[in-house]
């Protein structure tokens, strides 16, 4: 069967990727020159980029152009006490967190549920977005009772990692009550924060933070980018608590 033109196009931008021809980060041609380089028309250079947008291999900014995906791989090994920090700095990846937003509101159900608190109760809700060497990997929803942590929101925005948060409210140590790891597509607004296409997926790890004594303190969902990321879990001594981290 004949291949059709947006798979050449596709298949020779791809492997000029893989060989280095176009480096990491660079930015591809204008649509009219890679139409006059293919002697193609512009719906099959558009399907050729969608398709290696898909695959993680472009990343499409509007306003700005098309440019070769620069993400590391991360990969983020799931231990009692893992932090997202940690995991970076140990693969020689720079982690950054920017807070998007926060406000306090009372708690829904399934957040009450996680956290052992009537529903209602008055929580912090925080979205921050993780960065490896300064590309998106994952955003995150983190839940926590204000009456536990008041200044959390105002802390997080200073640049307290969770982990010092806790321990300047006496927290000393802290584990993974559970964790639930799950893929789906990307809603629009989770694509754009995450500089990727919306038909790539997201893997979503929701988890529970306790403290020593069982006590639920911080419930949250992360969404990662699936092509970013791959977590390998070690096999847990008796009764460990393992979960992976996103927002410290």
């Amino acid at each position: 069967m004949a291949r059709e033109t947006w798979q050449t196009i596709r298949d020779r931008l791809a492997a000029e990727i893989l060989s280095g021809a176009l480096a990491p980060g660079a930015q591809l041609p204008t649509e009219p020159d890679l139409c006059a380089r293919f002697a193609a028309g512009r719906h099959s250079v558009r399907r050729a980029i969608a398709a290696l947008a898909v695959e993680g291999k472009l990343r499409v900014e509007q306003g700005r152009g098309t440019f070769v995906e620069s993400a590391p791989l991360i990969n983020y090994q799931i231990s009692r006490r893992t932090r997202f920090r940690q995991n970076l700095l140990s693969q020689g990846v720079t982690p950054a967190g920017e807070q998007v937003t926060d406000d306090v509101i009372p708690a829904p159900r399934r957040v009450a549920d996680a956290l052992s608190l009537p529903e209602g109760t008055s929580v912090h809700r925080l979205m921050r977005r993780g960065l490896a060497d300064g590309v998106p990997v994952s955003l995150g929803v983190a839940y926590h009772p204000f009456a536990l942590f008041p200044d959390m929101a105002d802390l997080r925005r200073s640049g307290r990692s969770v982990t010092d948060i806790y321990r300047s409210h006496g927290i000393a140590d802290y584990l993974r009550k559970s964790t639930t790891i799950y893929a789906r597509r990307p809603t629009v607004e989770e694509a754009r924060l995450l500089k990727q296409h919306p038909d790539q997926p997201v893997l979503v790890v929701t988890k529970t933070d306790v403290d020593l004594t069982g006590r639920p303190i911080g419930y949250s969902q992360a969404i990662w980018a699936a092509d970013r990321v791959q977590f390998t879990f070690d096999l847990p001594e008796e009764n460990e608590i393992r979960s992976p981290d996103q927002d410290d």
